[in-house]
C-alpha cells in the first residue's frame, strides 16, 4: 500500500511486475488507457469489492520499469483487506519494504545515490535534512563522481600513452600538465571531505548538557525540548540515565542528551550514571557545560540558575524560571552547529562515500609523490576502481538490504 495509515479518505495499493495487468484485468473487467484515470467497479467471485479508480502504466516507462497499476480505495481496513485478499488469490504477493525502489534501481531508473536521497527524504524532519535529501535525490554525488571518474580516465590514458611511446614527443602527455591535473582533483576531493559527513545531518547535532549535580541540567533540557521529559528534583543524583530528545532549532536537527551530575559517588548506580554523562561528554558534537567557566570551540559554558545565584564570568546567564538567556543559548548552538553540517547548495556525503573518496585521495596522494610512471598509472587504475565501487560495482549487496529496510511497504 503507497499510502498512509488506515482508516484514510483514499487507500491506494500499488502493483508491479508481469502480473499487474492480469490483476486489473480480473477486479474491474478492463484496464484504462495509460496514464488516464478509470472509475471501476471492483469485483472478485462475483462480489463487488468497491467503486475505485484505476491508473494504468506500461513498462519500461515507469518508476519501477515494469508494468505498474494503481488502485484508488475508499480507504477502510475491510476495504483493503476485501482487496489485498482478492489480489493474492491471484497469485501476486505483499512486496517486501523498499521493494518498489529496490526495482527501480536494478531496472536502471534510479541510481545508488538517488535511493539514498529517498530514504533521506522519507526520514526527513527538518528543513535542511529536506533540502540536502532532494539534492542526494537528483544525483548531485554520482555526477560529481562520474566527473573525477572521467577526468582520471583521461589522465591514466595520457600516463598510459607516455609509458608506451617513451622518447616520442609527439606522443603522450606532458608530465607537468598530466601530475598537475591530478592535483588539482586531489585538492577538490579533500575540500569534499573537510566537509561534515552526511551522519551529522541526518542523525541531529549531539548535544550533551553536563555538569554536576543541582546545576540546573534537567531543567534546562525540558525547556529545550518543550516538555518534561526529565525528572527535575532539589535532590542531588535525580537524573541516572542518559536520555535523549531530537529538536529542531532554526530547520537545523539536533539530538539533545541529558546526564547524570558528575561527581565522585559510592552509590554503584549513580556511579554507572555517572560512566554513561563521561561517555556522552565524549561522543557529543557540542557540550553545554554548566561548570566551565567560558567557552571552548565545542562547548558553552552556561550558568544556568541566573535568578538564584550570581553567573559565572565569562559564562551565558540563563533562568529557565525567568525566561532569560534561552534565546541566546539557542542561538549559539545553531552557530556553531552550521559550522558542521553542509553549507547551502552542497550536498553531504555519508561514510559509504567519504571512505571511498580518503582511498582516492590516498592514492592520489602517492600518484603525485612520485615521478615513476608505472606507480603513477598503477595508483590512478586504482583511484578508478575505487569510483567504480561506490558508484554502484561490487559489495553493495548487504548495503542495499539495511538501505531497503527503512523504507515502507509502499515504496
Amino acid at each position: 500500500m503507497s499510502s498512509g495509515a488506515l482508516p484514510s479518505a483514499i487507500a491506494i495499493v500499488r502493483i508491479s511486475g508481469p502480473r499487474a495487468r492480469d490483476a486489473l484485468d480480473h477486479l474491474a473487467g478492463a484496464v484504462p488507457e495509460v496514464g488516464c484515470a478509470a472509475l471501476r467497479t471492483l469485483r472478485h467471485d462475483g462480489e463487488i469489492l468497491d467503486q475505485a479508480m484505476l491508473l494504468w502504466f506500461a513498462g519500461p516507462r515507469t518508476v519501477t520499469g515494469e508494468d505498474v497499476a494503481e488502485i484508488h480505495l475508499h480507504g477502510s481496513r475491510a476495504v483493503v483487506d476485501a482487496c489485498f485478499a482478492a489480489l493474492q488469490s491471484l497469485g501476486l504477493r505483499m512486496a517486501d519494504p523498499g521493494e518498489f525502489t529496490r526495482r527501480a534501481l536494478f531496472n536502471g531508473k534510479m541510481d545508488l545515490s538517488a535511493v539514498e536521497g529517498l530514504a533521506d527524504l522519507l526520514a526527513a524532519e527538518t528543513e535542511s535534512q529536506r533540502r540536502d535529501a532532494i539534492r542526494r535525490q537528483r544525483g548531485f554525488i554520482p555526477q560529481r563522481l562520474h566527473e573525477w571518474r572521467s577526468r582520471l580516465t583521461h589522465v591514466a590514458a595520457a600516463i598510459e600513452a607516455a609509458i608506451d611511446y617513451d622518447g616520442e614527443e609527439e606522443v603522450g602527455g606532458d608530465p607537468v600538465y598530466v601530475i598537475g591535473g591530478i592535483r588539482t582533483l586531489l585538492r577538490e576531493i579533500e575540500r569534499v571531505l573537510a566537509l561534515a559527513p552526511a551522519e551529522r545531518l541526518r542523525e541531529g547535532i549531539r548535544v550533551a548538557i553536563i555538569g554536576p549535580p543541582n546545576a540546573g541540567k534537567s531543567t534546562l533540557f525540558n525547556q529545550l525540548i518543550g516538555r518534561d521529559a526529565a525528572i527535575v528534583s532539589d535532590i542531588a543524583g535525580t537524573t541516572r540515565d542518559v536520555i535523549e530528545c531530537p529538536i529542531a532549532i532554526d530547520g537545523i536537527p539536533f539530538l539533545l542528551v541529558d546526564t547524570a551530575g558528575l561527581r565522585t559517588t559510592a552509590d554503584p548506580i549513580e556511579k554507572i550514571g555517572v560512566g554513561k554523562a563521561r561517555d556522552e561528554a565524549e561522543l557529543a558534537d557540542i557540550l553545554v557545560d554548566l561548570a566551565a567557566d567560558r567557552d571552548s570551540e565545542r562547548c558553552v559554558a552556561v550558568s544556568a540558575k541566573a535568578d538564584v545565584t550570581d553567573a559565572r564570568p565569562g559564562t551565558l546567564a540563563v533562568s529557565v524560571h525567568k525566561d532569560t538567556g534561552i534565546v541566546q543559548l539557542q542561538e549559539r548552538l545553531v552557530e556553531m552547529a552550521a559550522a558542521m553540517i553542509p553549507l547551502q547548495g552542497e550536498v553531504a556525503f555519508d561514510r559509504r562515500y567519504r571512505q571511498a573518496l580518503a582511498a582516492v585521495r590516498n592514492d592520489l596522494s602517492v600518484a603525485v609523490g612520485t615521478t615513476d610512471p608505472l606507480l603513477v598509472a598503477e595508483h590512478i587504475r586504482l583511484a578508478i576502481r575505487e569510483l567504480d565501487r561506490v558508484l554502484g560495482g561490487d559489495g553493495v549487496e548487504d548495503m542495499l538490504d539495511a538501505l531497503f529496510g527503512r523504507f515502507c511497504l509502499g515504496k
